[in-house]
Order: C-alpha cells, then structure tokens, then sequence
C-alpha cells in the first residue's frame, strides 16, 4: 500500500477506537458547560430548561451529520482546519483552526476553574480548608494534564475510558442514593415560570449549547482513528444524544433538590449542583460522592481532551507552515506533539488568573460557533471542488441543511456579550495576521494537493477485516441500543415529572 504521508514531516499514530472517539468527544463537553454555566440555566428558566436543552441538541444533530461526512473522507490530524482549507481555502482553515484552538483553551481554562471549586467543596465536606487559591488549584490540574498529553495519545486515551465510566459509575450510584430525597414539587407550574421566565430562553440556549459544542473533538484527532471512515461517523452520531441525556438528567436531578423558591440563586452559582444540596440540607456522603463523580470524572476527562486536540491543530498548522513549525516537533519517544501541548499549557494557565469561569464560557463560545460557520461552509466548499472524494457516509440535504444551521449559529452569536465578541473578533484578527505575514496569498502547498489526490485513489486510508467489522457493527449496535434507550428514558422522566 503507498504511504499517505510519505512526504510528510512527521505523522501520528492510529490506535483509537469508536469507543474512544465517543469518550475523548463526550468527554471533551461532559464537564464545565454541564457543572457551571448549562446547569445556571436551571435558575433562570427552571424546569423549562429541558426545552432549552433538547433546542441546544437540535441544532447540534444536523451539524453533527456534516462533521461525520468531512471526518471520514478526510481523517487526519486538524478536523475543521484541514476540511476549510481543503474547501474554502487556506486563510479560512488558518481563521477556523485559531477559532478552535481558543475555544478548547477556553474549555480547559473553565474546566480546571470548575474542578477547583468542586475540590474545595470536596475537601469542605471532609472538614478540610484548601489553604490555596483556586487559580492555583486550576492551574496544577492544566499541569498534570499537560504532562500527561506529552506522554502519548494511547496513555490518554486509556485514562480517557476510565474517567468516563467512573463518572458514569459514580453518577448512578450518586442517584441511588439520592432517590429518597427527590421531590417534584419545583416542576409545578411556579417552578416552570423560573426567575427569568421565557425572556431568557435563547440566551440559555447558547450557553446550553456550550454543553454540546465540541461534538467534533474526535475529528481533530482523526489521524490518530484506526478506521475512521467507519468509526468517526458512528461517534458523531452518537455523541450529541449522550450529551443531551447526561445534561437533562442532571439538569433535572438539580431541579428535583431545589425548592422552587430557591431555584433563582442557581443561576449565580460558582458550583450549582454543590449550592443546591447545601441549601436543601444535603451534605456528608451524597456532597462527597458528587464532588468525587464531578471532579475526578466529568472535570478529569474534559481537561484531558480539551488539551490533547488543540494541540493537534497546532500540529498541523505548523506542519503546512501556517504556523511557526516548531509547533510541529513530536517528541522522539512518546510521538506527541509535544512543543504545542506545552504553550497551550501556559495559555491555559493565563486565561485561568481572570477567574470567571462566565466570560471564559463567553469567549469559548463565540470562537466555537465561528468556526462550526466556516467548518459548514467547508462541506459545501469540498461538494464542489472535490465531488469525487471518498466519503463513506453523506450528509443528507447538505446545501438547505448547512445554510440553516450557519444562520442559527450566527444568530446565537447575537447571545453572547460585546467584551467577548470583541475579544473573538482581536484573537481571529491576529491569527490571520499572523498567516499572512508567514505565507501571504500562497495556494495550497502540493502535500495537501498530493493528500487529496492519494485519497481518490480509494486505498489510502486500512479498511477492517470481515471479523474486525463484525465485531466493530456489534459493539455500535450495543452503543446505539443503549443511547437511544437512555435519551428516550430521560425524556420520558420529565414528561412524568410535569404531569404528575
């Protein structure tokens, strides 16, 4: 088989599954919008919050579709970058890339803020004071993770698996426990008004989304997918419905421990879901158990994926020479990249000190939709110009499809606040500088022509054996199975928590 990458600097390793491309991408936004700002919204809309959340996965699913078409046609390291510059052109792939980075930092920078919180709450329930400030607290969780990015992506990607299923595990045996103190007396009809009414309804909704964003995580390390013309499109279909599920369930589980009288205060709340068991007199094991569920599940598996894929963004800006290309070097012996990782770090750490986990949510959230826009775009962009490109998976009614969700991307832009927006609009500004002092008007460089050109050819990317394919149809079958009965289940719990 001729090498894809013979040309190429320096390439990754393909060693993640579909079980880990749902975890690494779940996982990426299973953390901070979930614990912090998504959970906010309960104090604003109350209990008709699930309407704002169940919008939030509507306008992801088709999205979702989009990035499952582009991954499996062009599975290599940079998701967005790749599919706009291949589609669009190089200063849209520079802008789209830039975009994402920030927005990761920002997750990352949140998720530490949000796991030092729940920590400090931890350590209150066990009648220890942290004598530390919470910027540092964040600041050590950003250096483990860092650390522990260098050492490789199958080193993460196995500790990605087990943070995920201790969350799991840790939140089922959390809601065990806390079944005889649930109540549905805030789903009454003064519940459902909330603080806010309906007139904070579309501004929940963008930051609601933020617990959806980033559904596309596992094309950005799509180089590192072993058969990712199969595996990439069943993790992004699944993905958007295990976040909704997990965020409505939790979601309702707040509602159900919060007198309706003090559903308001939420809204305001650094760690909501600890507020609200301390206000209802819930404390000892159940405060325990959350904290730990939170932190060394949610929060640990977001910052482990928020800071592994941008740093493969960096990678393959610089390897096209977007970027500076020691931004590109991979370490000799865990074959990561390794200089990336380390300045996204320090960027972490930096947007950590502001504290204020509300503007970083901000921050992250315009760079996000922006470049969701151009990654949209990019589709349309590589229909056109590369009708003939493998694509194992297309999404259906692409052009009307595309242009409505870029409108209701743009218009959930008009949500967020002007310091964020300007902040967006200086980061977008001084990254296309940059490339256009490093490359001015250049025309794709002739690897990425002979990248396209070699995956026409139809045997550039291993395909599975029949009993590798058998095996991979029956462990999607069971993951289907399982999402589609869950999302389902939590639907139905609201309707009975409303009727009765």
């Amino acid at each position: 088989m001729k090498d894809l990458h013979i040309n190429q600097p320096a390439l990754l390793k393909r060693c993640f599954g579909m079980r880990e491309s749902i975890t690494i991408t779940v996982g990426t936004v299973i953390g901070v919008g979930l614990f912090t700002v998504g959970s906010g919204a309960v104090g604003v809309l109350g209990p008709a919050v699930i309407f704002a959340t169940f919008a939030a996965l509507l306008i992801s699913i088709y999205p979702a579709l989009i990035y499952a078409e582009m991954g499996a046609a062009l599975p290599f390291a940079g998701g967005t970058y790749q599919y706009a510059s291949l589609g669009l052109g190089r200063p849209f792939g520079m802008l789209a890339g830039w975009n994402f980075i920030i927005s990761m930092i920002s997750v990352a920078s949140g998720e530490a803020l949000a796991f030092s919180f729940y920590l400090r709450t931890l350590f209150l329930a066990l009648g220890i004071s942290l004598p530390v400030s919470d910027p540092l607290i964040a600041s050590a969780a950003i250096l483990f993770f860092v650390i522990l990015s260098v050492r490789g992506v199958e080193m993460s990607g196995r500790l990605q698996n087990g943070f995920m299923f201790f969350f799991w595990g840790i939140t089922l045996v959390w809601f065990i426990t806390m079944l005889p103190v649930f109540h549905l007396d805030s789903f009454s009809a003064a519940g459902i008004q909330g603080s806010g009414g309906l007139k904070g309804f579309f501004p929940c909704v963008a930051m609601i989304w933020w617990c959806f964003a980033g559904f596309e995580t596992c094309c950005a390390m799509g180089e590192e997918v072993c058969f990712p013309r199969i595996n990439l499109p069943r993790a992004l279909f699944l993905a958007p419905f295990i976040v909704f599920t997990v965020t409505a369930l939790f979601q309702w589980a707040l509602i159900s421990i919060s007198p309706a009288d003090s559903l308001a205060a939420l809204a305001a709340a650094d760690a909501p879901y600890a507020h609200a068991m301390k206000t209802a007199g819930i404390v000892g094991f159940p405060l325990i158990l959350l904290c730990l569920g939170i932190t060394l599940g949610g929060d640990f598996s977001t910052l482990n994926a928020a800071i592994a894929a941008p740093a493969r963004y960096l990678f393959t800006m610089a390897r096209d020479n977007a970027i500076p290309p020691i931004f590109g070097r991979i370490h000799p012996r865990f074959n990561s990249p390794f200089v990336a990782l380390i300045l996204l770090g320090l960027l972490m750490i930096l947007l950590v000190s502001t504290g204020s986990i509300t503007y970083i949510a901000s921050l992250s959230l315009f760079a996000t939709l922006l470049y969701y826009v151009i990654g949209m775009a990019s589709a349309l962009g590589l229909r056109k110009k590369y009708p003939d490109l493998t694509r194992s998976y297309r999404a259906p009614g692409l052009a009307a499809g595309a242009a409505i969700s870029i409108v209701i991307y743009l218009l959930l832009m008009t949500q967020l606040s002007p310091e964020a927006v300007i902040a967006g609009i200086l980061w977008s500004c001084l990254g296309l500088l940059l490339f256009f002092t490093r490359n001015g008007f250049k025309k794709m460089p002739e690897t990425e022509k002979e990248k396209v050109d070699f995956l026409f050819t139809g045997d550039a990317i291993d395909e599975p054996s029949d009993s590798e394919r058998k095996k991979m149809d029956r462990e999607y079958g069971i993951w289907r199975a399982a999402v589609i009965c869950a999302a389902v289940g939590v639907a139905l719990l609201y309707v009975f928590s409303f009727l009765f």
